[in-house]
Parts: structure tokens; C-alpha cells; sequence
């Protein structure tokens, strides 16, 4: 029944984001809503330039919808419970998603913004980590309320770690890094997009396996609508996820880890993210060290590659491939926590 259900949600999921694509993108287009390209970017980037943004709130309602009616088959046919433990593993599916979808609304700030006053930058990153880490705080407040007071992670092959009080200091960093990492990540066609799929069905699989359907459910829900956007999404690109998309992407990325208590693995996991935010602090360290020298040819590093004279569609693919490893390894790991 659990295979029935994965199947249902992640149907729903394509399904509906995938035909809101013919009601958002016109939509867009009507409000005039594109996006604005960097002059720093690469020179062809300018080629996109009007492209429909906010393309996320397609996937957005599509996990909900999908996430909704999951949990409802699970409640249907006896998975899942309400009592004891069950009631606080549906509130981690619960608060998971709250916490992505206001992620979501600080992106859909950002952009409306952007938008509106016709240039790349809407939020200052001053107000982006204060109302980041308004969520972040937010959320661990939640879960302590609702029950979740363990301040230990586990480590494959050695055991639990007590972090102590430090736990929400090192985890919420991480949350507002990764947040922000994914965010990064959408710099190509349908890359943030790809990558999302394969992290979410990953820990889809690793929810499933610690016993945690409720985040299963919430990873599949998400995966599948990822599918349904790249239909828009995928080069040549009709519509942008925006910030809106990439932020909520970043807390169900972080929902999925932390709600399942499996830290160390959702940093396995999200190597590709994480690399890709990590290039461009090697990049600013190493341009302020040498007074103005590069690392890189430009960052993310996903840039760096498109200057090498690599397509978009082989960048996507091989960064979908380094994701796909990544998650693997992560699913291997699971039975040496």
C-alpha cells in the first residue's frame, strides 16, 4: 500500500503543477512579472531576459495538494497514527512543510520586488537572514513545544553525538546555509529543478526506511511536482521558479533532514547544493586575499562551466548525476546510524 500511495502523491503532484503551467505562465506574461538578468552573468543569459519568475508557486500548490491527499491514504488505510509518537511524526510532516512555505514567502518578497522595481535585487541579504532566521527560530520552537526536545544527531558507524543546547545553533547555521545554497543552485535551466527530484526521492526512501511516512509522503509530493515543473522548466526554459520556488526547496530540503533526525545524512545528500554555495565563498575569500585575483571563472560554479563551453543540458545532466550518487550514498548510510 505504501508503493500505491508514493505513486498516487507523486502523480498528483506532476499532474497538477504541471497543468497550472497553463494558467501561470499566460498569467505572468500578462502582468509582465520576468525576470531581470545580471550584466555579470554569462552574455547569452541575456537572451532570457523577461522569462516568467515565481514559476514555484506552481510547484508549491502541487506539493500541497499531493502532501494532503498522501497523508490522507496513510490515515485511510491505518499507516499512519495520530497517538504518541505518531501525533509528533505527523506535526515534523506538518511543520516541515509551514516552514518551507514561509521560506517561500520570504523568496515571493525577494521577487515581487525584483519585479516590480525592474531589477535583479529585492531584498537586501541584511533582511533575508533576519527573516530567515525568523523561520529558522520558528520552527525549532515548534518542535520543542510539540516534543522534539533530543539535541543529538547520529553519525554513521559511531553513534548518537549530543550537541547540548549547541544543537540548534549548528542546525539552524546549517538550515540558513542550505536555504540559501539551494536558492544558489537555480542558476540554469532546470538544474535546481533536477536536482530537487533526485534529493527529494532520496529522502523519500530514507524517510520511509527510519519509519517516518509522514516526511516520506512530504519528499515524494515534492519530488513528483518538481517533474511536473520541468516541463516548463527544462531548457529552454518558458518559467523561472524564482526565489519563491528555490527558498521553498531549500526548507523542505532542510524540513526532510532535520524532521527525520538524520543531519548527517541529508549534508551527504545535498552535496551538490553545498558545493555550489561553497564555490562562491571559496570564490569571494580567495578575491578579496589576492586584491581582486579569481578562483574560478565565475560563480556558482555551475557559471564556470557554461564559460568552459559546456551546454546547459550536459551542465544539468551532470550535476543531476553527482546528486543522484550523493543520495545513494546517503540511502546506503541509513542502517549505520
Amino acid at each position: 500500500m505504501e508503493l500505491i500511495t508514493a505513486i498516487a502523491v507523486a502523480a498528483t503532484g506532476l499532474i497538477v503543477t504541471g497543468l497550472l503551467g497553463f494558467l501561470l505562465i499566460p498569467a505572468l506574461h500578462r502582468l509582465k512579472y520576468g525576470q531581470t538578468i545580471l550584466d555579470i552573468g554569462p552574455a547569452w543569459h541575456k537572451g532570457k531576459q523577461g522569462t516568467p519568475t515565481m514559476g514555484g508557486i506552481m510547484f508549491i500548490i502541487g506539493s500541497a495538494i499531493a502532501f494532503g491527499i498522501g497523508l490522507f491514504m496513510l490515515w485511510k488505510y491505518d499507516l499512519i497514527s495520530f497517538q504518541g509518537a505518531g501525533e509528533l511524526n505527523f506535526f515534523k510532516g506538518i511543520s516541515g512543510f509551514i516552514m518551507a512555505f514561509l521560506f517561500a514567502f520570504v523568496g515571493f518578497l525577494d521577487d515581487y520586488i525584483k519585479v516590480r522595481k525592474r531589477r535583479n535585487e529585492g531584498l537586501t541579504a541584511n533582511q533575508k537572514i533576519i527573516f530567515q532566521l525568523m523561520v529558522i527560530s520558528a520552527y525549532f520552537t515548534a518542535q520543542v513545544m510539540a516534543g522534539d526536545t533530543s539535541t543529538s544527531i547520529a553519525i554513521p558507524f559511531l553513534g548518537q553525538l549530543d550537541l547540548w543546547y549547541f544543537y540548534y545553533v549548528i542546525m539552524g547555521l546549517g538550515i540558513l546555509y542550505l536555504v540559501n545554497a539551494v536558492n544558489l543552485t537555480d542558476g540554469l535551466d532546470g538544474l535546481c529543478s533536477s536536482v530537487s527530484v533526485i534529493y527529494c526521492a532520496a529522502f523519500a526512501v530514507i524517510c520511509s526506511m527510519v519509519g517516518l511516512l509522514e516526511l516520506s509522503v512530504l519528499g515524494v509530493a515534492v519530488a513528483g511536482s518538481c517533474v511536473g515543473f520541468l516541463i516548463w522548466n527544462f531548457h529552454p526554459a518558458k518559467i523561472f521558479m524564482g526565489d519563491t520556488g528555490s527558498m521553498f526547496l531549500g526548507g523542505i530540503v532542510c524540513a526532510l533532514g532535520i524532521g527525520a533526525r538524520v543531519e548527517v545524512l541529508m549534508v551527504i545528500a545535498a552535496a551538490v547544493y553545498i558545493w555550489e554555495a561553497l564555490t562562491v565563498l571559496i570564490q569571494m575569500t580567495y578575491f578579496k586575499a589576492t586584491n581582486g585575483k579569481r578562483l574560478f571563472k565565475m560563480t556558482p560554479i555551475h557559471h564556470s562551466f557554461e564559460l568552459s563551453g559546456w551546454r546547459e543540458i550536459k551542465i544539468v545532466f551532470l550535476f543531476s548525476v553527482l546528486a543522484a550518487i550523493a543520495g545513494a550514498v546517503a540511502i546506503l548510510l541509513v542502517n549505520s546510524l
